[in-house]
């Protein structure tokens, strides 16, 4: 389980440090989200990105709509600070970042809110979405992403499998990265903390892990800092470790194709409308 306090401290700081491998992770699925995102994106007005990590997805929809305000935030002030040299080098003026809590430090009267698989580690779910409907024009948009089950995402079940683990299933919520797997999960969510139209959408995408001279080794340095594999590893007595990450060789090396390694992944792409607040 991943809490609020995590991505304050530890979580926050490796995912901040690994920023550029992350998003790789997430390049052949970027395109899918922002789509759905400038689907129902207004021109103008003002929209919050929750959970925006390093900010990939608010800096690709500041630059597709110029005239939207864009305010990114985050519990990790590291990955605030990466998202605002980001924004500098883009020389995008539609676009700023703060740290804090997501919705709470949210003002109201945002025309769009969105999330890059941030939704999945709120700590209190309902809290965070009925602050979220508060936080939106009545009729406005939400529009997030999460992964769908561990058995449809290889790149965390075969991985966690190569090291001896496995995913349990949690009696009832657990803030993490399959939180939102079920759909009728998030359907019931957002039905009962104020959102209608609720539409959700599979898509499925290609998960790079590793690449370059070394994709083996570098996908193994990337599964050792962030994701299932790294909380199994940290877990392990250090004797064991070495034969557990023998054996994840062995698993990636399979996998490595035209210099590259990637696996099939998969998630969720949600969007639906705020009632307004009272409703």
């Amino acid at each position: 389980m991943t809490t609020a306090p995590d991505w304050q401290t530890r979580v926050g700081d490796v995912w901040a440090a690994e920023w550029q491998r992350t998003d790789r992770s997430f390049a052949d699925f970027a395109p899918h989200l922002d789509a759905a995102i400038l689907a129902v994106a207004p021109d103008h007005g003002r929209a919050a990105d929750l959970g925006c990590g390093a900010g990939a997805t608010s800096l690709a929809i500041a630059a597709a709509r110029p005239g939207l305000a864009i305010h990114g935030v985050d519990l990790s002030e590291p990955l605030i600070t990466i998202a605002g040299q980001r924004t500098a080098d883009a020389a995008l003026s539609n676009v700023h970042f703060t740290a804090g809590a997501v919705p709470g430090d949210l003002e109201p009267s945002y025309d769009l809110a969105f999330s890059r698989h941030g939704v999945m580690f709120f700590d209190h779910p309902v809290t965070a979405f009925r602050g979220i409907a508060a936080a939106l024009k009545p009729g406005a948009p939400l529009v997030f992403s999460c992964f769908r089950s561990p058995a449809e995402n290889a790149w965390a079940s075969d991985t966690v499998a190569a090291v001896g683990g496995q995913f349990d299933s949690p009696d009832g919520y657990a803030p993490g990265p399959f939180a939102f797997a079920d759909r009728d999960r998030i359907a019931d969510l957002l039905a009962t903390t104020g959102f209608t139209d609720i539409t959700i959408t599979a898509a499925d995408y290609h998960y790079r892990a590793g690449e370059g001279a070394d994709p083996v080794t570098d996908a193994i340095d990337f599964f050792r800092r962030i994701g299932p594999v790294a909380r199994k590893l940290a877990d392990t007595p250090d004797a064991d470790r070495p034969a557990l990450l023998d054996r994840l060789r062995v698993m990636l090396a399979d996998r490595v194709r035209g210099g590259v390694l990637d696996f099939p992944a998969a998630a969720w792409i949600v969007t639906a409308h705020s009632q307004g607040s009272g409703q």
